[in-house]
């Protein structure tokens, strides 16, 4: 709770203002019991009609500032528990968006969902309590017990023992009940990772035909979560009947020993009465106190999920140096780089060395799962490089502000993720300043004008979430586009080709060609004939770098190289290729 709290400041003029109206209500409640006991023994026992008229007007007066000053505190107290909320949600927003692809992996998107939203509605649920109970129950129990004190004589003697018996009942339920609440959380956090992928793999889950085993999934997350809320539910249920019981026999004992006082003379009636509606209070305060307890395990466990996000450091720091600094312009260099993903046993990357310059096209092939990607995951940062340096236009990327270095970065991923709104929105992630020109233009470059003009609305045509309303080809030249309105010194391309047919390969790669300047292109492929006319061609394999040159030289150097191309291009046209050297 102190890293929420540290995070997150309540209004400090809020909540003195809810612990005024909270005060007065709670004063104005107190009032009513010792008003009655006026009643009865002025107006009763005196048969003074006139002093029950008074009294009465002055009960009815009490009630209504009780209730009045209760709403108030009702009202403030749920404006600051959704202004808290609010703001924490906004802090764990703010620290993912800082996280690197490592602490993204170690939460889990399921997780960090779950974190957001249903802890964090936890939390508000036990703050809005918290603040009207917490205070309110509490003070009006200890005034009860000195009011019950003052007016009801050797009465109070039960509640010396109701109290003590009431306290350690509820406590021992607490006790078993926050063993639960950690449990009950990673269960939820099963079930939504379980739901999440269903969602997301709907279209592979019915192209193989496996509902039936996700159903049985989903329902073995179901039903151990179903479980553990019963088994939470059935001793959190066991709370009220231990608070009646008790509630129960100590009115009982209160007012058998009340009327043997009124009979023996050694108490008035208005005070027996006085007292059973102070210990009614008290016992009421004490259940409501309760309320606000048994709900601090759960609001406990979600604290301390919401804390590990908030106290993770991002692994990827920003440097301090600014990109006016660097020497070059349009360069990458890997300087003996090694790396290895969190908890992986061997390395991804061993030794990889290149530089590629200003206007220059590097490509990267090889075997799927040789490292292609993770090579390029490293020049914006999403990795920090195990072992050796990354330098961008001449300047190790640690020491660039991340924000600067992606700047001079126009990266497609593997995944072509588009976002729900219209494709000028999408095209805009490319450049916040950009207009429909520079859409056009770099639709054209990317071969994506010829099907966005074609449907209605055009350039402002509706892009559902993810893309789904659109092809893979369509989305992967989408997502190109969305870089070339960057204008980025590098663009990083990773086997972003591999849905377009053949043509429409070559058109896109040329129009690229033409229309990149000096920036530098780095393309990871699958296909041969994407990087054929690359200036330099690295090949990978077992994250090592085993061959490099232009196409023909790996032709002849480079013996994983020649058995891919004799694979795509077929043995006849490379042994052609190897005649003509």
């Amino acid at each position: 709770m102190g890293t929420i709290f540290s995070r997150v400041r309540l209004s400090g003029r809020r909540v003195a203002g809810l612990l005024i109206f909270m005060l007065l209500s709670a004063v104005a409640a107190m009032l009513l019991p010792t008003a009655l006991a006026s009643m009865i023994d002025v107006g009763v026992t005196g048969e003074s009609r006139s002093a029950i008229a008074v009294i009465a007007v002055i009960m009815a007066a009490l009630s209504l500032l009780a209730c009045l000053f209760n709403i108030l505190a009702t009202v403030l107290s749920a404006k600051i528990s959704t202004k808290f909320a609010a703001d924490l949600r906004s802090e764990i927003f703010a620290r993912v968006q800082s996280f690197s692809a490592a602490e993204m992996d170690a939460f889990g998107t399921a997780s960090l969902v779950t974190r957001t939203t249903s802890d964090v509605t936890n939390i508000q649920l036990f703050l809005s309590l918290l603040l009207r109970l917490g205070v309110t129950a509490p003070l009006m129990a200890v005034a009860g017990l000195a009011l019950s004190s003052a007016t009801g004589g050797e009465l109070s003697v039960v509640l010396n023992v109701a109290i003590p018996v009431l306290i350690i009942g509820a406590g021992v339920i607490v006790i078993f009940v926050s063993r639960y609440s950690v449990a009950l959380r990673r269960k939820i956090d099963r079930l939504n990772r379980v739901f999440l992928e269903t969602l997301e793999g709907v279209r592979v889950i019915r192209a193989f035909n496996r509902e039936e085993r996700e159903a049985e999934r989903f329902n073995e997350a179901n039903t151990e979560l179903a479980d553990m809320t019963v088994r939470s539910g059935r001793v959190s249920a066991l709370l009220v009947p231990v608070i009646q019981v008790v509630f129960g026999v100590t009115t009982a004992a209160v007012m058998g020993l009340g009327a043997h006082y009124v009979s023996a003379g050694e108490m008035e009636v208005g005070a027996l009465v006085a007292n059973s509606q102070y210990i009614s209070m008290i016992l009421a305060a004490i259940m409501m106190l309760a309320l606000v307890i048994m709900l601090f395990p759960m609001s406990y466990a979600c604290a301390k999920r919401i804390a590990e996000v908030l106290n993770t450091e991002p692994s990827v720091k920003d440097g301090t140096h600014s990109a006016s600094e660097r020497t070059e312009r349009a360069s990458v260099r890997f300087d003996h780089v090694s790396f290895a993903y969190s908890g992986a046993d061997e390395p991804v990357l061993r030794d990889i060395s290149f530089e590629t310059r200003a206007g220059e096209v590097t490509a990267i092939i090889g075997r799927t799962g040789c490292g292609k990607s993770s090579v390029l995951k490293l020049i914006p940062r999403l990795y920090d490089a195990t072992v050796g340096h990354v330098y961008v236009d001449g300047m190790d990327v640690r020491k660039y502000s991340l924000s600067e270095l992606r700047g001079l970065i126009g990266y497609i991923p593997q995944k072509n993720l588009l976002f729900s709104g219209d494709v000028a929105t999408n095209l805009s992630f490319g450049g916040a300043e950009s207009g429909e020109e520079e859409w056009r233009a770099a639709a054209h470059i990317a071969c994506a004008d010829e099907f966005i003009e074609r449907r209605p609305g055009g350039y402002h045509a509706e892009i559902a979430q993810g893309g789904t309303n659109l092809s893979g080809g369509q989305r992967q030249r989408m997502a190109i586009a969305r870089a070339v309105v960057k204008r980025p010194e590098i663009y990083l391309f990773d086997d972003s080709f591999s849905a377009l047919d053949m043509k429409t390969d070559r058109t896109l790669r040329e129009r690229l060609r033409e229309n990149m300047g000096d920036s530098t292109m780095i393309i990871v492929a699958q296909r041969v004939g994407s990087i054929i006319d690359a200036d330099r061609i690295l090949v990978m394999d077992d994250g090592a770098i085993v061959g490099c040159g232009r196409h023909r030289e790996l032709l002849k150097s480079c013996p994983l190289y020649r058995e891919i191309a004799e694979l795509q291009l077929g043995e006849e046209e490379v042994q052609n290729e190897l005649k003509g050297l």
